[in-house]
């Protein structure tokens, strides 16, 4: 009887070795997964970071819902690679503190390449971009001269802004201006200016574009501010990401995915470059 005990023992304890050894080192390991380039795989979570309020690039409605191209973008990637999108909005200024503390994957939001090049791990361009001059048709300023003098909003952390404050750039229209108001989104700065409290709005032609597009009242001026191209800020190390992002982006522009977004945006419909 003692001997079938020790028999039985022993065969338990193999089996609770085999089970130990299979639970620590067996094959499908998570660190194995991430080894073999499975961290981006079917199920990764993507998380999109993005400008709250900037139509028609991307914005969250007043019943909580996020839309834009750039937001309908992120998210056919995600569909494309059966990737779990969650979107990250927040306030233009913020966006480098939540890329940094990694409580989003990118900044994808009518993002300006140029100027900072050095920045970021860029995607490939996606949408030219000019700045402009919006004023109210009858305010009788039709030209860049005619800003002396006058208030003039911009949206804070914009490529506009870095340009009129830019010595290489437009800083020295900007001295001949009564005063620089700066906002944390352009809706207010529209609204200011259909109000009267500022005279004109330096904005992307694109964003310009929508606003008019609802509101006849508004006309940009014929001179160009500068001009840039829109692209997808990753974090420097983040290459593999990035790869993937412009892969799909490559992919989706040949099967017609973001000729057909891009037709829900008219006003910025001929700015797309991806596919042409």
């Amino acid at each position: 009887m003692k001997k079938k005990l020790t028999v039985l023992a022993l065969a338990f304890s193999m089996i609770f070795t085999m089970l130990a050894f299979s639970a620590c080192g067996g094959g499908g390991s998570s660190e194995e997964a991430a080894d073999s380039g499975e961290k981006y795989g079917e199920g990764y979570e993507f998380k999109h970071g993005f400008d709250l309020d900037y139509r028609p690039y991307s914005f969250v409605d007043d019943n909580g819902e996020n839309g834009g191209f750039d937001v309908e973008m992120a998210q056919a990637v995600c569909e494309y690679y059966g990737w779990t999108y969650t979107p990250v909005p927040f306030n233009w200024d913020a966006k480098d503190a939540e890329l940094n503390a990694g409580s989003c994957d990118c900044i994808w939001s009518g993002f300006t390449i140029n100027g900072r090049e050095d920045d970021y791990l860029w995607s490939e361009p996606y949408s030219d971009n000019t700045q402009k001059i919006m004023v109210k048709a009858d305010s009788g300023i039709t030209t860049l001269a005619d800003l002396t003098g006058k208030k003039v909003g911009v949206q804070t952390a914009t490529s506009a802004y870095d340009l009129l404050n830019d010595e290489e750039g437009q800083k020295e229209l900007m001295d001949t201006f009564a005063e620089l108001q700066v906002y944390d989104t352009y809706t207010i700065a529209i609204t200011d200016l259909n109000a009267g409290a500022i005279d004109a709005v330096a904005v992307d032609v694109t964003r310009a574009q929508e606003a008019m597009a609802d509101d006849d009242s508004l006309v940009c001026l014929e001179e160009n501010l500068g001009s840039e191209q829109y692209g997808i800020g990753f974090r420097k190390d983040d290459t593999e990401l990035c790869e993937k992002v412009n892969a799909a982006l490559e992919a989706l522009a040949a099967d017609g995915t973001v000729a057909k977004i891009a037709a829900k945006y008219p006003e910025i419909e001929e700015y797309i470059t991806l596919g042409k």
